[in-house]
């Protein structure tokens, strides 16, 4: 029999670590464990036929979502303590006290979507769920009570098709969210590792060139989510987009999942009609968006599916690294193709994948078409668009809003992840006093070629990652670019977010500002270029650091150089990406008349 020498430094060599584990688990073949119970009566028996499990071996490691406890990033260690769910006498304690949450409870309170935003703002934000935008006058009516009670007298709409309050204190969280709850809506699973909001087309159903009303899969994704409680077991957050292949973009190719309309006209593969196509893993703060992953579904498929590859997110993501958790690095550590084979084995169906070249091409999207007067595909029926610059929406324009849809419309509206709001369903003979009552609230339904498309996140008047105003200065920009530049016929998107997180989206704006400190003061960083759909491209850096306050200038100097230089109707996001950076950073310095 061989020897192995004993370690000389108090440490045994991986060598010595595999000749003992294989030595030891000999011994444990040869020789029984030894057993030490309990019977039903309490009395110790070694009867392993009278006992009710053995108290003599030592206990398996724990494990969570097949991953040991001692592993787990902070976060899931939360979750593996106690279920955010049940934290409801916690909360009711925290609102008797009128006292904020422990660390811990500060995270399990997001799946209510409620955020303790300190130090920005010492008090809560709400973030509610509007399945594919779609809210009613009755409740956003209630919610500018809500925000007129026990917020900040406003709400904002945000880039998911959604809507926040805030300003709540902790004394009245558990009243704001059972009021939620009585308009018809709800905030579960809005924030920390959940399925986000479900973004859908805003135009869905009224949109005149669309494939396909997709609200019915939004409210169907939405339904699945509420009643699987596995659904709130995924390791970190994911969004989910339906587009319907009509006019308006929701950014799709955004999503971890996003769910395209198209149409195959002839195909080998499958009948012609109405399918969707599948994309995955878009993250565009980690510069990188949803792509074609083969596969073709029937419409009534598209839900199933959805729930099938969250549920493999759910079983294999990541618990250990928050930074590594999202989507995207499960699939780069995959594959793609293991990706579906994982899918596959938790579906009833088969899953079948189709060339994209047997599909028709999306139709044009029109980057103006969430702004203004159109008609609708019911023939006599218009929507407007209404302006929100920002998204920031006042409590007594909520009102006249929910007044206009009431008054004019069908009472119903549509969030948009523009950050504004489309009020469907008007009759032309209405239209002239639905304008008036909109401009009559201090809002309008026309905007200049820069603030129709500018988005920004909450910037830190509200969020504590954040590095500058963010609203403020889009805003500010924005409407200074408009009035410099007035005759400017192409939408130019700009996307203003607070810091690396890029919930504005900043690397798919034609131009995207990321707040940075310039020695102490409010700054950002500039990139160019970016854009979605048709125009996908993750945006070029500009300048690294500009002050807050020397962005307008050279703005100014890029938008003379493209009134100059264009060729043609030439859009500004080509043109952009027509010149190199140098040509870009001299005309933004060029002294022009």
């Amino acid at each position: 029999m061989g020897t192995i020498a004993a370690p000389q430094s108090g440490e045994f060599t991986s060598e010595q670590k595999h000749y003992l584990q294989g030595f030891f688990a000999g011994v444990c073949q040869r020789s029984p464990i030894p057993f030490a119970g309990e019977t039903a009566d309490g009395l110790i028996t070694a009867d392993p036929s009278a006992g009710q499990r053995n108290l003599a071996v030592a206990p398996a490691e724990e494990m969570w979502h097949n991953t040991p406890v001692t592993d787990l990033a902070r976060e899931e260690r939360w979750k593996y303590e106690q279920d955010p769910f049940t934290i409801w006498e916690k909360m009711l304690q925290y609102s008797r006290r009128n006292q904020a949450p422990s660390e811990d409870d500060k995270f399990r309170l997001k799946y209510f979507g409620l955020f303790h935003v300190a130090p920005a703002q010492d008090s809560f934000m709400l973030r509610l769920r509007t399945p594919g935008g779609s809210l009613s006058s009755h409740q956003l009516r209630g919610l500018a009570q809500l925000a007129e009670e026990y917020g900040c007298g406003r709400a904002d709409l945000t880039t998911r098709s959604n809507i926040q309050l805030r300003g709540f204190q902790p004394r009245d969280i558990t009243h704001v969210l059972n009021r939620v709850q009585a308009l018809g809506l709800t905030s579960r699973g809005s924030g920390a590792d959940n399925i986000r909001n479900i973004t859908a087309s805003p135009l869905t159903g009224i949109d005149p060139n669309e494939l396909i009303d997709v609200a019915p899969l939004a409210e169907a994704m939405q339904a699945y989510i509420t009643n699987s409680p596995e659904m709130y077991q995924l390791p970190r957050k994911f969004n989910i987009a339906f587009d319907n292949g009509g006019t308006v973009s929701v950014l799709t190719d955004t999503n971890d999942i996003g769910f395209l309309a198209v149409r195959v006209a002839e195909s080998s593969s499958v009948p012609s009609g109405i399918y969707f196509r599948v994309m995955l893993s878009g993250i565009t703060g980690h510069r990188q968006f949803a792509s074609d992953c083969g596969l073709l579904l029937r419409p009534e498929e598209v839900v199933a599916v959805a729930a099938a590859m969250v549920r493999v997110f759910v079983r294999h993501g990541d618990r250990t690294n928050r930074k590594k958790a999202r989507l995207k690095y499960l699939i780069d550590q995959w594959g793609v193709d293991r990706f579906l084979e994982e899918t596959q084995k938790v579906l009833s169906f088969p899953l079948i994948r189709v060339p994209q070249s047997e599909c028709d091409p999306r139709n044009v999207v029109d980057r103006s078409a969430h702004i203004g007067i159109h008609r609708q595909a019911q023939t006599g029926l218009y929507y407007i668009g209404v302006v929100v610059p920002v998204g920031n929406l006042p409590v007594l324009q909520m009102r006249a809003i929910a007044d206009v849809a009431e008054r004019f419309g069908s009472g119903d509206m549509r969030l948009t992840v523009w950050q504004n709001l489309i009020v469907p369903n008007i009759q032309e003979k209405y239209l002239p006093a639905a304008m008036r009552a909109i401009q009559d609230a201090g809002l309008d339904y026309s905007a200049g070629a820069v603030l129709r498309g500018t988005v920004a996140c909450t910037g830190n008047q509200g969020c504590r990652f954040a590095a500058a105003n963010t609203k403020l200065h889009a805003v500010e920009l924005a409407r200074q670019l408009d009035a410099r530049f007035p005759i400017l016929d192409q939408p130019v998107n700009l996307h203003v977010t607070g810091c690396h997180h890029s919930c504005a989206q900043h690397y798919v704006g034609d131009i995207g500002l990321m707040a940075v400190k310039v020695k102490g003061e409010e700054g950002y960083q500039v990139v160019v270029g970016g854009g979605a759909d048709g125009d996908q491209g993750v945006g070029r850096e500009l300048f690294p650091a500009v002050r807050a306050n020397e962005l307008y200038p050279l703005l100014e100097g890029l938008f003379s150089a493209y009134f100059v230089e264009r060729h043609s109707d030439e859009t500004f996001l080509h043109f952009t990406r027509r010149h190199e950076i140098a040509a870009l950073q001299t005309f933004c310095n060029e002294e022009r008349a």
